[in-house]
């Protein structure tokens, strides 16, 4: 593993767009997930300033069906569009996916999540995956798991050009069971969720004694500072939550003494819920256990 001495240096901002690993994709620093309760309009001004990864998960909402719809077909080369399925069986896998392209009026997806894969992907699911990208309907394949001792599994295959990570200031499991196991040439993109902990790390109620509160833009710089991380999806449930995530392209990586600070906060909150195996995108800054 890296000491942080050997770590690359941070970029002095996170304005800049970056390349998603093996994906050749440039997007942002933040993308936008499916189960945020903003209004067609308020992802239409987001595009507008450069946030074009669009993540239309499980949860799919109105306001992004209707920004792809609107965004699309002037501006289809330019935009990150991300669907994902939870299909165990792959029975319905296809299926269900060509109706997500129908739905948003589009021919194919930039990427394609294959979503919980807490054990090995069995055959029947990768086939039909691959399938879909030999058929130019998924550009790139991407994996996420909750149980991260299967990522080194995932990675030696060698199919998929994206990971999606559970990462925040109280989980920080993947700088060990993960990240170590990236391969050195042609890593895949690292996209992280839940970087405020389903929203514990900046809720005053959850704070240790003699702690400030972060804001969720402390808690998206954090993640962003991880050298291994390229984007954190954000949920916002308003326009104005939105406007707010989105300065954390504007700021910088933490410092060692903002390090140390939310890691603090993040060590005393871990332990109060220790039943985080099963994570959902709500309309919020972050993530929420059922």
């Amino acid at each position: 593993m890296e000491t942080e001495s050997a770590r690359p240096a941070a970029k002095a901002e996170f304005s800049e767009p970056v390349v998603l690993g093996a994906s050749g994709l440039t997007t942002p620093r933040m993308g936008i997930g499916s189960d945020s309760g903003v209004p067609c309009e308020a992802l239409e001004w987001a595009f507008e300033r450069g946030v074009n990864y669009f993540y239309w998960g499980s949860r799919r909402t109105k306001g992004m069906k209707e920004a792809i719809r609107n965004l699309a077909p002037r501006s289809r080369e330019k935009m990150t569009i991300v669907l994902q399925t939870y299909d165990y069986t792959g029975l319905a896998l296809e299926q269900t996916f060509l109706r997500g392209l129908k739905q948003l009026k589009i021919d194919y997806a930039d990427a394609f999540i294959l979503g919980m894969r807490n054990k090995p992907v069995p055959p029947r699911i990768m086939d039909k995956a691959l399938a879909l990208k030999q058929k130019g309907l998924v550009k790139h394949l991407c994996v996420s798991a909750h149980n991260r001792s299967t990522y080194q599994g995932h990675l030696e295959r060698k199919v998929f050009d994206l990971i999606m990570v559970r990462y925040n200031a109280a989980h920080r499991g993947a700088d060990k069971d993960v990240f170590p196991f990236l391969p050195e040439e042609n890593p895949p993109g690292v996209i992280c969720y839940n970087s405020t902990r389903w929203g514990n790390l900046f809720d005053p109620q959850w704070m240790p004694a003699g702690e400030r509160t972060p804001s969720p833009v402390d808690l998206y710089r954090y993640v962003l500072s991880n050298p291994h991380i390229q984007m954190v999806l954000t949920a916002p449930e308003t326009f104005e939550q939105l406007k707010e995530n989105l300065k954390t392209l504007e700021a910088g990586p933490v410092t060692d003494e903002e390090k140390q600070w939310l890691e603090r906060i993040g060590d005393h909150v871990h332990p109060l819920n220790p039943n985080t195996n099963f994570d959902f995108l709500v309309p919020g800054r972050g993530l929420k256990k059922k």
